[in-house]
Order: C-alpha cells, then structure tokens, then sequence
C-alpha cells in the first residue's frame, strides 16, 4: 500500500507511506493482567511482518494491552515515540530497558516520513492520544484516552480536514474494575452485561468532534484465565459493530481493516478468532490458597499510607488473601473501606511494581465496598481511589498534596486542561479542586 492505514490486534494501527512507517500500541504477543486477557483475534503474518517493519512506534499508555513487555521484545530496534507524560516514567523504564525513546512536546507536529506527521498530547489519567496527519487526511487515535482538555484543540484540528478518522475504546465496557461484590458475597451485575446497543453513541462523539469515520478500537480482546471468565459476558465482539450508522454522512468502518486512501477503498481484514480456551490462574503463577507473609504486610502498609488523598474519604483498604484479611488502616474517622480479594503472587507484584491498576482490570479480583459509597458498580472506585491510586501515585509519583499540586499545575500550564460537564467530569473536578492552584 502506497499510502494508508491498517488496523489490526487491540489497539495497533500500522501508517503506510511507501510501506510501513508507524505502528501504535503493539501488543502482538503474549497476555495481559497476569494471563487474563489475550487479544481477540490472531495477528496475521502480514500485518506482523507490517510491525516489525516500521521505523517507529508510539505507545500512548502504561497497561499491558498497549505496553506489551513481550511484544516490545521482538521491537528493541525501533525508536519509540511518547507523549510527554508527567514523571516520565514509561521514558525512563524503557530507556532503562535499552529503547531509544523520544518524548514529544504536547501539541507539536513532528514529521516521520514525506506524507506523514503526528501530534500527541498527554492526559491527566496518565493516558494519551495521537493525531496522525497522513497524506492530507487525518486520524484520530484517541484508544482508551479521555480527550479532556483537548476535546476543542481536537475539533480545531478535525474543521481542517474533509477526510477523518476516529479511533477509540467503545463497546459494552469492560477495560475496568467490574468485579464487585455485595457485603453477602453475591456478585453485583456490571451495567456491561446488559450489552446495550452502543453505535448511537458513537454517531454522537464523530460530531461532537467533526470526524467522518469510525473504526473499531481498542477493544479486541478476550478473557482466558478460569477465574476472569465470568466477564467475558461483559466483552465486546467483533459482531457488535455490524451494521451501518443511521447518519448517511458518517461511516462505520470494519473492525480490522485495510484502507487506501489514494483510492479512498477499506478492505477488510479478517484474522482468525482465538479459540475458547480457558486457563487456570496458576499457569501465571497465581494461588489463591497462598498466604500474605508478614513482610507483605509491611510492604502494603508502606504502599497504602503515603497516598494522602485516601486518608480523606477512606477508613481502611483489606486485602484478603488465602482467605484471611489483612486490614491496612487508614483514617479510623471514616467508615468507607474495600476489600480486595485477590491471589498473593500477581498483588505482590503489582506492589512491587507500582501498577496496581492492573490487578484491577484483569477482574478476577473480587471487590467489595463497605461503608456508605454514593455509588455500587463500576464507577465506584471513581473518581476517589482508582485514579489517586493507579494514576497519579503509581505512574505520576504524585503522593502528598504538594506533589498532587505540581502534577495537576503541569498539565494546566500545557493547555489541554479542562472537565467534561457530565456527570462524572463534574466528580473529577469536585475531587481535585482540593489540589488545583
């Protein structure tokens, strides 16, 4: 292909400019969340060889079905491009790691190739969307990212461009914690299960945004371990974006695709779906019967504590492993708490690691909230824990209110700062005003 695009795997799209330019999120092997996830979908040997053919890759985020450890490891020659997250840790790891890695400014077009430029721009949720300027055409890579302050800039960028398109998670929802649990024990049904059609929605983001084209996004992919199996009821498949939009002027693009834009013609491109086969948790090392050692006390505790925001809302986080509670206290004035219950092997490690998001969106661990929570569900560790937790302290090194400061100071100095007047942009902004200068 002379000048185009592919889309194929999670979240990986494959920029054409005389051949392969640019690969995004290459989460081409191995799984996700302690075995959890695997894509959907095999990655043909054409579109593999396309990968490994690319100069350059951008990754716009730390979760493993984007940063892919053992995909990464096949593409040490690459030049990796980021956007400039606060702290800089993903840089900084994978230069650790041997990668050449440039961090572009945000809001910046950089060129790649005669016909191929892009612009990045970070988020505050540590997250970050691409603008891909292909040949006079425009496509919007915006994949689990909240475009948040950079929705106008984004609208300004599309009013240029009659050729468009947008690249983003949808489906049912299930790229979270939805894994909650009664104080009885009985599962609380995530709102995913009831697969409500979701194509009307997207019609509404292509206008709000002045974008032409959807293309199904960064949402292939498929449970395998035995103990996150229940969710695969919550997953979206490929047969979901069937059909066309109800808007004649907008178009609904397959899945995996290939498109030409010289000959303005998408081709679908169909790769096998994985089989159904289910894995036990200790394929990934994970026992549920495996106790916390009195040193895994002590290594929660020093987690847990120095993350100030939850002393203000939450009176202990327990984490109940081998069926016994280890209750890390937190404000004894609060009645809220959680319970995690979760395997010792992949808790640890995410302790050790700073990436306790991903114990969450792998859903085998089972969450229960006690006290009086405003809301029971997904978006119940929002905006309060998950964001504080897994965002800004795991990823932004933002802990105390000082660091919270600077880290919320920075992304305002960009720019591309601002809440969504829905409902949950109004609970983010009431849950950071505290730490706003």
């Amino acid at each position: 292909m002379d000048l185009g695009f592919e889309t194929i795997g999670n979240a990986t799209l494959i920029c054409h400019d005389k051949g392969p330019v640019l690969a995004t999120d290459p989460w081409i092997r191995g799984a996700a969340y302690f075995g959890s996830w695997i894509t959907s979908h095999e990655i043909p040997d054409e579109q593999l060889a396309h990968v490994k053919a690319c100069k350059y890759l951008w990754i716009s985020h730390g979760h493993p079905d984007h940063l892919s450890h053992d995909s990464l490891a096949e593409l040490k020659d690459k030049e990796i491009l980021l956007a400039d997250h606060y702290g800089g840790r993903i840089a900084r790891e994978l230069r650790a790691g041997g990668f050449d890695v440039t961090v572009l400014k945000d809001g910046v077009w950089t060129q790649l190739s005669e016909r191929i430029r892009v612009l990045t721009i970070g988020d505050i949720q540590q997250d970050a969307i691409l603008l891909v300027d292909i040949g006079g055409r425009l496509i919007a890579n915006t994949n689990d990212a909240m475009p948040l302050g950079a929705g106008p800039f984004l609208q300004s960028v599309a009013a240029n461009y009659t050729e468009s398109f947008l690249l983003a998670l949808t489906g049912y929802g299930d790229a979270d914690m939805l894994n909650f649990f009664t104080e009885d024990g009985e599962r609380i049904p995530p709102a995913s299960m009831k697969r409500e059609p979701f194509l009307e929605g997207i019609e509404t983001h292509l206008r709000h945004f002045g974008i032409k084209a959807y293309v199904p996004f960064s949402s292939q992919h498929k449970y395998q371990r035995t103990d996150s199996s229940w969710a695969e009821a919550c997953a979206t498949p490929i047969e979901a974006y069937e059909g066309t939009f109800r808007s004649p002027d907008l178009e609904l693009l397959p899945p995996f695709c290939r498109y030409d834009l010289l000959k303005a013609e998408a081709t679908r491109i169909d790769p096998p779906a994985r089989p159904k086969v289910y894995v036990t948790p200790e394929d990934f090392g994970d026992h549920w019967s495996d106790e916390l050692e009195p040193a895994d006390v002590a290594k929660l505790d020093a987690y847990f504590q120095p993350i100030t925001h939850l002393h203000t809302f939450l009176g202990f986080v327990n984490l109940r492993v081998g069926g016994k509670d280890n209750r890390i206290v937190l404000n004894k004035e609060h009645e809220r708490g959680i319970t995690f219950e979760c395997p010792r092997a992949s808790l640890m490690t995410c302790i050790d690691w700073k990436i306790f998001d991903d114990l969450l969106i792998g859903n085998y661990v089972k969450t229960t909230l006690h006290g009086p929570w405003t809301k029971v569900g997904t978006p119940a560790l929002y905006p309060d824990f998950t964001p504080f937790v897994g965002k800004y302290a795991d990823n932004g090194g933002a802990r105390t209110p000082a660091e919270l400061r600077a880290y919320f100071d920075a992304y305002k100095a960009r720019g591309f700062f601002d809440f969504s007047s829905d409902e949950s942009g109004r609970e983010n902004r009431a849950a950071l005003m505290r730490y706003m200068g």
